[in-house]
């Protein structure tokens, strides 16, 4: 953020505002852990502050301190769209276009209220007063943590706040692994935890609550794993079936995909998981090196997001679509290979 940015965002909460807070649809632990961790920021600071999901979370965010005061768009419909026509200041957090909040983006794109975006995805939109967007940051929980700290206001961060930002930046690093993590990462994690953040609790309640029919479907997922040595690459298929057949919740297949890059000079992994509710095949790409998945899920499946993580949807069947795939990796031999 700019200091033109900082001085606008310090006039509008130096005065009491109705805000509402927004994650992307489906949300993940980055995206429930920044909207939580603001909210409890504003609301210790005076304002009043509401967060609105598109839809649920998965059971294993359900845990962290605020989650029970998310409005859920799909289920509490009336009292959601009460609070953006009554709001005078909207968060997006995590998400750069308006498309990404599902049946919410009309009414969101009819709000009156000022809009101010936290966001580290690329390419975003213009709809916001604020824009803070940065593709280098592992997050969008250390960027809302920066955005404390731009305010000055570091010293407010309670434990609830540092349990929720270090959760959003463990999931969205995988474990501090991926690239993005830098030492400034760090440096906020240890901030965290000496503001009592809980981290091995975190980890334990994120990753180590399985259920036996959440294994059972990996086991489906790795044993439906195709490995293309030729390509660099590694795909899965997920059926609807299949998900039925395993109980599938929601957030049963978060880290899926990145079994793919755990095999041996594998570059680019993939999972494609069939969603005949909505009609679609919804799709995971990873990479490791400088093979971009944001590029390839913008040109081939109505898609995007980071350099080596992002998401994408086909409407073809699910072989179809796997096979649309492999046709595709031809083109791109050299930079998966090189």
């Amino acid at each position: 953020m700019n200091s033109e940015d900082i001085s606008k965002v310090k006039e509008l909460l130096s005065v009491p505002q109705k805000i509402v807070i927004i994650p992307h649809k489906n949300p993940d632990g980055d995206a429930i852990g920044s909207t939580l961790g603001l909210w409890h920021y504003l609301k210790n600071n005076g304002q009043d502050a509401t967060i609105i999901s598109p839809n649920d979370s998965p059971k294993f965010l359900k845990w962290m301190p605020g989650s029970e005061d998310i409005l859920n768009f799909e289920v509490e419909n009336s009292q959601a769209k009460r609070a953006i026509d009554e709001a005078t200041l909207i968060f997006t957090l995590d998400f750069n276009h308006l498309g990404r909040v599902g049946q919410m983006q009309s009414f969101l794109e009819e709000a009156s209220a000022t809009f101010i975006m936290i966001d580290h995805h690329q390419e975003p939109s213009d709809y916001a007063l604020v824009t803070y967007s940065d593709v280098t940051m592992s997050s969008t929980c250390e960027m809302v943590y920066n955005f404390i700290d731009y305010l000055g206001d570091t010293d407010k961060i309670t434990s609830e706040i540092a349990n929720c930002l270090y959760t959003g930046i463990m999931t969205d690093t995988g474990s501090f692994k991926f690239s993005s993590t830098t030492s400034k990462t760090h440096k906020i994690v240890a901030e965290l935890i000496d503001k009592g953040a809980e981290n091995t609790r975190i980890h334990n309640v994120v990753y180590d609550t399985n259920s036996p029919s959440r294994l059972h479907l990996l086991g489906c997922a790795l044993k439906n794993m195709v490995i293309l040595e030729e390509f660099n690459t590694a795909y899965i298929t997920l059926s609807q079936d299949e998900l039925d057949t395993y109980k599938y919740q929601k957030g049963d297949t978060e880290g899926f995909v990145n079994y793919g890059l755990t095999l041996d000079g594998i570059r680019f992994a993939v999972i494609f998981i069939e969603n005949k509710e909505e009609g679609i095949i919804k799709i995971s790409f990873r990479s490791e090196g400088d093979f971009s998945v944001n590029e390839f899920a913008r040109a081939y499946f109505h898609g995007g997001g980071h350099n080596n993580a992002a998401g994408g949807k086909s409407d073809l069947p699910l072989e179809e679509t796997a096979a649309y795939f492999v046709n595709l990796l031809p083109k791109h031999l050299k930079e998966l290979t090189r």
